[in-house]
């Protein structure tokens, strides 16, 4: 991981070990090992429990399906005793008991927590926790991963006064996340895009982006880390759309071609690929158009769509099977988090508005949800169910015991 970042934390893997104290598998698989470096922003004075066993308790706890801050108390309210010890929650010098915290203490320690801090701590658990598959190119398996970057607004913290909290996340095309950052109030996304990736090593690897996050400082930064772009082109940037739109694209020849029965309709999807020295955009090396034709097996309707995309990589980095691939695949931000976030968890049903309590928990939903799938579970729901059934279970996803 490069020492540059906007995080709290410069580097959490770096601050972790040094050459005389490596990392251990068994280290990097210990959430404790990154949770200890957010910083507790409670008052020293009268505090009974540890931030870093409350933080144990609240991860493990949304392992197991728990969706609010109410369900989290009653996870360690039944705990057994032996798993409080393992979490580090103290024993009672009289009693020998260790007492658990109220829903109330939980509450406060989310709702002041550093949300930078916190997504640092745990992104950078699960790139430790599993090396970053590679996804190798047609020629030298040169590109390591694929990112993709979108952003998702969390409905049920907007109050009177203020809008609902907007979040950004870069999640790699296997269903990991990698960095999450909240956008400013009254912005958009735009602003956030470089410090969400800053704290990433992007050598090598490519990112999908929408319409949104095709800035032209967007591809000046991508370049310049030694990453590959893929991105949508639309209307919203007339020069560049009109640019590519107006390419020969009858003459091109077809580069790939799938076709798909599911869900009630046909859809075929065509992709041609132009190489074009002289695209209006940092480092673009080719222009891409997608046909999409869908038609409705209910009805009948046919809807044909074309999208038209920019690329950094020429023609020896990647084919166009893979291309159609990953632009396919960028779209699984929405289906593998944050339809998970929504329908799994009922994150948008939530009513947790204060302070950092709604990024806290979308932080801890993508912890799940991304261990998970490094363990290879493809239905969360499920994963959740029976993670819930055994309270050893979530303390050994996450390396606790």
């Amino acid at each position: 991981m490069p020492a540059r970042t906007s995080s709290p934390i410069p580097s959490a893997l770096e601050q972790l070990g040094s050459p005389t104290d490596p990392l251990t598998p068994t280290d990097v698989a210990d959430l404790r090992r990154f949770l200890i470096l957010v910083a507790d922003p409670r008052d020293a004075r009268g505090l009974r429990y540890p931030a870093l066993a409350l933080l144990c308790q609240a991860a493990s706890a949304v392992l197991t399906g728990a969706r609010s801050l109410i369900a989290i108390s009653e996870w360690i309210t039944d705990a057994p005793q032996h798993l409080l010890g393992v979490l580090g929650f103290a024993a009672d010098p009289l009693t020998g008991r260790r007492p658990v915290p109220h829903a109330a203490t939980v509450r406060r320690l989310l709702q002041r927590v550093d949300g930078d801090a916190l997504d640092a701590a745990t992104s950078a658990y699960l790139q430790a926790r599993t090396p970053s598959p590679v996804e190798p190119d047609a020629e030298n398996g040169s590109v390591r991963r694929v990112i993709a970057v979108d952003g998702k607004v969390i409905r049920g913290s907007r109050t009177r006064a203020a809008a609902a909290i907007g979040l950004l996340a870069a999640m790699d095309h296997h269903g990991v996340v990698l960095a999450q950052r909240q956008v400013a109030s009254k912005s958009n996304e735009i602003p956030s895009f470089t410090p969400l990736l800053d704290g990433l090593d992007l050598q090598n690897s490519v990112v999908t982006t929408d319409a949104l996050h095709t800035q032209h400082d967007h591809g000046a930064f991508l370049t310049s880390r030694g990453a590959y772009y893929v991105a949508v082109v639309k209307k919203n940037h007339p020069g560049l759309y009109a640019q590519v739109r107006k390419l020969p694209w009858r003459d091109i020849p077809l580069g790939h071609r799938t076709r798909d029965h599911a869900h009630h309709r046909d859809e075929v999807r065509r992709l041609k690929v132009a190489a074009f020295s002289h695209l209006d955009y940092p480092g673009a090396r080719q222009a891409i158009q997608v046909l999409r034709w869908r038609r409705d097996l209910s009805t009948g309707k046919l809807t044909i769509e074309r999208v038209y995309l920019i690329t950094s990589l020429d023609i020896y980095d990647a084919t166009p099977a893979q291309l159609a691939a990953w632009i396919r695949g960028h779209w699984g931000i929405e289906n593998l988090l944050h339809h998970v976030r929504d329908s799994t968890f009922r994150e948008d049903d939530s009513k947790v508005r204060t302070g950092a309590l709604p990024r806290a928990m979308a932080s801890l939903r993508n912890l799940a949800i991304s261990v998970f799938r490094q363990d290879g579970r493809t239905n969360i729901a499920a994963a959740l169910r029976h993670t819930g059934r055994d309270y050893h279970r979530p303390l050994r996803a996450l390396g606790l015991m």
